[in-house]
């Protein structure tokens, strides 16, 4: 039998304070001097998140909020764990209407047929999901969910921030969800272990901090794991990049270029190293190596590796470069690393030089020279004692392509610049553009105006692609004007 919880009752939400938009002070007028007129970009109005809900609606929910408390704890005292791990759906929910029902008639609770419906539904999340996230990760508009403790849950829409009136009933209730959720995935988080990093069953990434760590209470973000896989041509009809990129980068990965995809938290480097890994031939072996795991391949052959964190004594941890070291011994033709952060850097590069070529991974940089600088560094923090000029040759002759992702002002995520490793030019890596977000403008609501476009500079492996019977049009290369 499921074991009572104490909980208090919930104190009623205080109204929150709208935010004030301030305005701008008037340049001073000079009337003696012509001065020519200069427009100032007025910021655009943004409707504030509802935070304060009309008396009624709070009340209703309030009063929906402790009925619900009331018939959970009456399930605590019905239900049996042994049953639910071998009961249906429809079987589950008609036993919660059963027992709830039951409920309501003993206290003389009357509620119409929307109210009821809507309790019926959160105590089955709660019983069997994650209780008042169940409702945002159904949610197919949600990109991201940022939890900031129990009463503050923001989502993700379309690029954009906004505040969601879901709230966990207090800070026991979030960490409750928690436990679940990393318990279901053999980890674990407490004030001894404040931070954790998980996925859901569906696959979306999970991060929390605990208290006290996390002072305001107990912080979540979930990465939402989209069911529906993007491919090349959807994110060409998302305006993410040109046909023309799309054509290059599908011979770059076909004749086996050893590609880095480089760019922000959010930026869309994992969807980016997804959509390039459609190109790869369904008859190579493919390995790939995860801190947690969100690639989504889809040819035949493909091993998936997951690095695992240390346990409670210290003990037991299983690092991305000690996946990387093994996956060398298992006859892969690729090996696709999703992020590199650490000192798997040097068995990536090597790995990239020795035999291995079509690699992928990704790292955090804000443009292609930057993503080399942090390949330099992360080789110098693992300890390697080696001159600056053999580093940068192993880089150069390992790496031949850099795709930089960015997450642009307005939300949209665009492929901003890919750029080519060419050699060495004395102690620096030489490199040449070939493809860039060319940005012209912003019009009245801030949305970004631009195109892409082409150099000018023919490619460095123009021949490679020739001899593997990629013959690229010259004409794909040449630069675009703005419309």
């Amino acid at each position: 039998m499921f074991s009572r919880y104490k909980k208090k009752d919930q104190p009623a939400a205080g109204a929150r304070p709208s935010a004030k938009v301030v305005p701008m002070p008037h340049a001073a007028e000079k009337p003696e001097a012509p001065a020519k007129a200069v427009r100032i970009r007025k910021p655009v109005s943004k409707a504030p998140a509802q935070t304060q809900p009309m008396d009624k609606e709070r009340k209703r929910k309030e009063r929906l909020s402790e009925i619900k408390l009331d018939l959970h704890r009456a399930l605590l005292d019905n239900l049996n764990l042994s049953a639910l791990e071998t009961a249906s759906e429809a079987e589950l929910r008609a036993e919660i209407s059963s027992i709830s029902g039951e409920f309501l008639e003993e206290k003389g609770i009357v509620l119409n047929r929307e109210d009821r419906s809507q309790v019926f539904q959160e105590l089955y999340d709660e019983v069997t999901g994650l209780g008042p996230l169940e409702t945002l990760l159904k949610d197919e508009t949600i990109s991201d969910i940022l939890v900031n403790g129990p009463k503050r849950i923001f989502v993700e829409r379309f690029g954009k921030l906004e505040l969601s009136d879901v709230t966990f009933k207090d800070e026991k209730h979030l960490l409750r969800i928690i436990d679940k959720i990393v318990s279901a995935v053999g980890r674990r988080v407490d004030e001894s272990n404040p931070y954790v990093d998980a996925r859901l069953a569906d696959g979306s990434r999970f991060n929390a901090m605990v208290p006290p760590i996390a002072v305001d209470g107990s912080l979540v973000s979930i990465r939402k794991f989209k069911k529906d896989k993007l491919g090349i041509d959807d994110l060409v009809g998302f305006g993410a990049f040109s046909e023309e990129m799309a054509a290059y980068l599908q011979a770059a990965v076909a004749t086996r270029l050893n590609i880095i995809v480089s760019g922000g938290t959010g930026s869309g480097k994992t969807t980016t190293l997804n959509a390039l890994s459609s190109f790869i031939d369904n008859s190579e072996r493919i390995l790939t190596i995860e801190d947690t795991a969100e690639l989504q391949l889809q040819q035949i052959h493909v091993g998936r590796m997951e690095s695992r964190p240390p346990n409670v004594e210290g003990k037991g941890e299983v690092s991305p470069r000690d996946c990387l070291k093994n996956a060398l011994r298992m006859r892969p033709d690729r090996i696709i690393v999703g992020e590199t952060r650490g000192n798997e850097v040097i068995d990536m590069l090597q790995a990239m030089n020795t035999g291995h070529d079509g690699s992928m991974t990704t790292i955090h940089a804000n443009n292609p020279r930057d993503g080399l600088s942090r390949l330099e560094n992360m080789i110098a923090m693992a300890g390697v004692e080696m001159p600056l000029k053999a580093v940068r040759s192993q880089i150069s002759s390992a790496v031949n392509l850099i795709v930089q992702v960015s997450r642009l002002q307005d939300g949209s995520r665009r492929m901003t610049s890919i750029t080519e490793i060419t050699g060495m030019e004395g102690d620096v890596i030489s490199m040449q553009e070939v493809f860039r977000f060319q940005r012209v403008g912003l019009t009245p609501e801030n949305k970004i105006i631009g195109h892409f476009t082409g150099t000018g500079v023919r490619s460095h492996f123009s021949e490679r692609f020739r001899l593997w019977g990629y013959d690229l049009p010259a004409e794909i290369f040449e630069p675009v004007a703005a419309e």
